[in-house]
């Protein structure tokens, strides 16, 4: 992708969905960076967004830039540590949904795939049964889309998918390994895929975490920018 030109939306500037004192969460838009990137026109990105206005802000996770979805960051080094340690611990919950490029076999299963960086080729991901790192993801078709040859739309179907590990493109990776990559997916998916799809259709729409000051376990959810029926 050596022309990719970085260019993420700016409207809305912050769709904030939770505030208090300890934690911010909000809804990140496709193409939007979670941290600024190494180049200084990979800056913009939410977590610089969100620290123009609440300069003590910091991030406990990450979203691929080209995922959408629910995103949180700590408001005090307190709370940073509480939550990171919950992700750490696997402590929190969280589920994605995805278009996919096809339809599986199964209604559902669990893959169970090592994985690490293919650094010839990177950003990209591979499977590595001897170098690579646990990854767990289970999967549940949620809705089919045959094939209509009048508008020559291929086979898809929705999934809801929920990540035991936090790997990096692992829910794009193994849905590839599933054969059914994640529709416009430009790192995984055929031509076909990648032109059925405005961008990247994978969705984080659910997160679950012990407030880091009350305790409460506290549920935070976004629909997703496409439809999954």
């Amino acid at each position: 992708m050596s022309d990719f030109i970085y260019a993420p939306p700016q409207h809305p500037r912050l769709d904030i969905i939770y505030q208090d004192d300890a934690i911010i969460v909000l809804n990140k838009p496709s193409g939007l960076l979670s941290v600024p990137g190494r180049l200084p026109e990979h800056t913009d990105s939410i977590a610089s967004r969100v620290q123009e206005r609440f300069p003590t802000a910091s991030i406990v996770h990450r979203l691929d830039m080209c995922t959408s979805g629910v995103i949180l960051m700590a408001l005090s080094k307190t709370a940073q540590s509480h939550i990171s340690r919950q992700f750490q611990q696997r402590a929190t919950a969280k589920y994605y949904y995805a278009r996919l490029e096809g339809i599986p076999t199964a209604t559902s299963g669990s893959i169970d795939l090592p994985l690490r960086c293919d650094w010839p080729n990177r950003p990209r991901q591979m499977i590595d049964f001897i170098d690579g790192k646990p990854a767990l993801t289970h999967w549940q078709v949620i809705a089919e889309q045959p094939a209509n040859s009048n508008n020559n739309q291929q086979a898809s179907a929705t999934v809801l998918l929920k990540p035991v590990t936090g790997r990096s493109h692992q829910l794009r990776v193994h849905m590839l390994a599933l054969g059914t990559p994640i529709l416009g997916d430009e790192l995984y998916a055929s031509a076909q895929g990648v032109a059925a799809a405005e961008h990247l259709q994978l969705h984080a729409a659910m997160l679950e975490i012990d407030h880091p000051l009350t305790y409460e376990r506290m549920k935070f959810k976004v629909k997703p920018p496409f439809s999954i029926d």
